[in-house]
């Protein structure tokens, strides 16, 4: 296509898109905020399930608590 056809065409998508907006770009950035905060949760829990590290942390606390706790 030559310059000369190819400037009306870029005329009118600029067009359509200052009509529309930007309606439902928030709504899409929550969406890719929601979907990257999953992806890191799944990491996470990967990792902790792999390493038992939450087990561990858990069973120190408790410990210290029960040791704490208990009566003369």
């Amino acid at each position: 296509m030559s310059a000369a056809l190819l400037a009306p065409q870029v005329r009118l998508l600029l067009a359509i898109a200052r009509r529309r907006g930007d309606a439902g770009q928030a709504t899409a950035e929550y969406a890719l905020v929601v979907l990257g905060a999953a992806a890191l949760a799944l990491l996470v829990v990967g990792w902790a399930t792999k390493t038992n590290v939450v087990g561990k942390l858990l069973d120190l606390v408790f410990g210290q608590l029960t040791q704490k706790t208990k009566l003369p």
